[in-house]
């Protein structure tokens, strides 16, 4: 994504929702009684990735699909090239870990290094009902679901189009089809379709996505009420997010405010607001994707270190350490950002053009 694409405020949003993702894996290894609410639904914080991805691509597609001039192949290897790298580094560093782990003597989890679903995760695919257990690292589940969102993102734009000029319909169908999604699944599975990982991954971003399309065409398709009202809507929606989430009220609920703070952060930023702009929040957002790849990673290592070093029973920590572990992820993050993620995908992008014998594209989504 381009500079001039780039909505500075929903940059940041990636931050929280990924600090979100962190507290609810970190919290358990903090020597505590008793898991917030707030905190327990941080599993939610994929579900605010999702729709981002729905609304951003959009934001930076759209116009190609509807006049026609959509790559669909260059759309692919761009969103390979966003993602795939660091997927790669993190889970041969998952299996370095467990293996060196392993030969020096320590318990390993065997599913970590389950080689039946090595194919699906190198594949991509582990989130498709393909992988037999969460093997490697399991938070890519995830970006196995993204992927399968950037496949079918055609069709996902195609519906946004037909009802571009009734963006508001295309919001309450969107809403109306979580709803019944997450009730349909949820009565018939016995769980939430919110706590699907490796099974039915694939199936938990379809109404994430489709929602942040539709919110994007209402955002693009009607006027904003001028700052007030952005900075009003933001408001009430954040506090219904959090307010349900630290009540533990539906997931439905928590997840289309979530989607309402998404809208007003984009109008906010469409008034020239400065709210959640700043350099170093927008950093930490650009991170976050590093923040999130790494965070079960570096758990593993630092609880199994700790403990060991200091001879620990159990497997809590003491809050100064937790806070370590907390903190440590981000400059963790940042080097992978730095090292690995950022120079692999600018690399990436440059094979096609060098494979063509062209100069590269500028397009940087």
């Amino acid at each position: 994504m381009t500079d001039a694409q780039q909505i500075h405020p929903l940059t940041s949003l990636r931050f929280f929702a990924a600090f979100w993702v962190v507290l609810f894996h970190y919290w358990p290894a903090l020597a505590t009684t008793g898991t917030p609410l707030l905190v327990a639904k941080g599993y939610l914080g994929v579900e605010v990735f999702f729709i981002l991805s729905g609304f951003i691509l959009c934001h930076v597609y759209r116009t190609e699909v509807e006049t026609g001039g959509f790559a669909y192949g260059r759309f692919l290897w761009a969103r390979l090239a966003r993602v795939y790298p660091l997927h790669l580094a993190t889970l041969i560093g998952m299996g370095v870990l467990a293996g060196g782990a392993t030969a020096a003597g320590f318990a390993v989890d065997p599913n970590i290094l389950s080689w039946e679903s090595l194919p699906a995760n190198l594949l991509l695919v582990q989130a498709w009902g393909l992988a037999p257990t969460a093997a490697w690292n399991h938070p890519s589940w995830s970006i196995s679901a993204e992927w399968f969102a950037y496949l079918t993102f055609p069709l996902f734009a195609w519906g946004a189009l037909a009802l571009k000029a009734r963006p508001l319909v295309a919001v309450a169908l969107a809403a109306i089809f979580m709803a019944g999604l997450y009730a349909g699944f949820e009565a018939l599975a016995g769980r939430p379709l919110t706590l699907a990982t490796i099974h039915w991954g694939a199936l938990r971003i379809v109404p994430c996505f489709a929602l942040g399309c539709a919110l994007h065409s209402l955002w693009r398709g009607r006027a904003g009420g001028g700052r007030g009202q952005a900075w009003l809507g933001a408001v009430i929606s954040g506090a219904v997010a959090l307010i349900a989430a630290g009540f533990g009220l539906s997931d439905t609920v928590i997840v289309l405010a979530a989607g309402g703070v998404i809208f007003y952060l984009a109008r906010l930023a469409e008034t020239g607001s400065q709210a959640l702009s700043s350099p170093a929040l927008t950093y930490l957002g650009e991170i976050s994707y590093s923040i999130y790849m790494i965070c079960v990673p570096w758990k593993i290592v630092f609880v199994n270190g700790v403990i060991s070093l200091l001879e620990l029973e159990g497997e809590q920590l003491p809050i100064g350490l937790w806070l370590v572990l907390f903190v440590g992820v981000i400059p963790l993050a940042a080097l992978s950002y730095h090292l690995i993620e950022k120079p692999a995908r600018a690399q990436m992008k440059l094979w096609p053009s060098l494979w063509k014998g062209r100069a590269p594209s500028a397009v940087d989504a």
